[in-house]
């Protein structure tokens, strides 16, 4: 599925004054180089990680200026009359190489470069700039918490705490491409092919009469992907065994439950004494799934501290990237 919006005008004013500049002074055909680069990693990890390179390459792809653009711009009363002309058959006509997204990049040097006529190669730096910093930035974050669950399955549950949809939906990609499994945005799955995934909330628990109760409602609609929350109330003394209870009903009907799910509390002790219980209940393969305001440090803390913790559901401070607000990457 390609997305259909055209980003043209979506750039800095100075981009257009530049070019306006260099057509009227004749340099609008001379041929430059640009490079993309960044000069510290984030959070002072080893690497970061090249992403955003297919939202570029669309970009470029897509580039025209209407009728209404043309409008706009003469509005604006800086821009000549011949320079608006050009800009209704602006195309891209330069040459770009770039590493492949997923590729571990380093500081100062390039990870991408454009050949191009001056106007074209000055015009498209906003696109690019904010494109790969935030991709890169986001799938960096993702490959520290890829690494920190040292082969546990990491899924993005940071949509309700983007920076806005188009961070939610570019983020959630990104952070595939830094190694997580799957995300809970559902448009970006779609979007991208990308698996999805999700349990209930605890309202789905607090919507019953009791826990036991929205448990079974929950196993009776989705019987071969049953994972279930189960710290609404109290996580070991009725929210494992209830899980447990209907765990046992679900392999009478021929079903083997995916696990459970934890929240909150001492995700250390929780995880370990849930861990004992669903094995002596005769269900060591159901999952113990953990979120809530995870990040890499947090996941490397609870493994020291034994955590049978197996999927890793990180939101927040993945899709924000908490610790390091921006990638810094340049164009010159």
């Amino acid at each position: 599925m390609k997305e259909k919006t055209n980003l043209t005008m979506l750039c800095d004013f100075y981009e257009l004054t530049m070019g306006n500049g260099y057509f009227q002074t004749g340099l609008g055909e001379r041929i430059c180089y640009f490079d993309v680069f960044f000069r510290s990693v984030p959070d002072r990890g080893g690497f970061a990680i090249a992403a955003g390179l297919a939202q570029v390459i669309e970009y470029i792809q897509k580039l025209r200026f209407d009728e209404e653009d043309i409008a706009y711009l003469r509005s604006k009363g800086c821009f000549a009359e011949p320079f608006l002309d050009y800009l209704r058959q602006f195309r891209f006509t330069g040459d770009i190489w770039a590493v492949p997204e997923g590729t571990p990049i380093f500081p100062g040097e390039p990870i991408l470069i454009v050949r191009a006529p001056a106007i074209e190669a000055q015009f498209i730096e906003t696109f690019l700039l904010l494109t790969l910093n935030h991709q890169s930035l986001i799938a960096t974050k993702a490959s520290r918490v890829v690494q920190a669950a040292e082969g546990g399955t990491v899924m993005e549950f940071g949509l309700r705490r983007a920076q806005g949809p188009d961070a939610g939906i570019y983020g959630a990609r990104a952070a595939i491409i830094g190694g997580c499994k799957s995300t809970s945005n559902v448009y970006t799955g779609k979007l991208y092919s990308i698996p999805i995934a999700g349990t209930h909330a605890h309202s789905w628990v607090m919507s019953f009469p009791d826990e036991i109760t929205a448990f079974r409602k929950y196993a009776e609609m989705f019987p071969t992907s049953c994972l279930l929350l189960v710290d609404t109330y109290d996580t070991l003394r009725s929210g494992v065994p209830h899980a447990i209870e209907v765990f046992r009903e679900l392999r009478a009907q021929g079903h083997e439950p995916v696990g459970i799910r934890l929240d909150s509390g001492d995700l250390a002790y929780l995880s370990r004494e849930a861990r004992k219980t669903l094995d002596e209940a005769g269900f060591p393969k159901a999952i113990i799934c953990a979120s809530g305001d995870l990040d890499e440090n947090l996941i490397r803390d609870l493994k020291l501290q034994g955590a049978c913790i197996d999927t890793w559901g990180v939101g927040t401070k993945l899709i924000t990237s908490e610790d390091c607000p921006s990638l810094g990457g340049v164009y010159k």
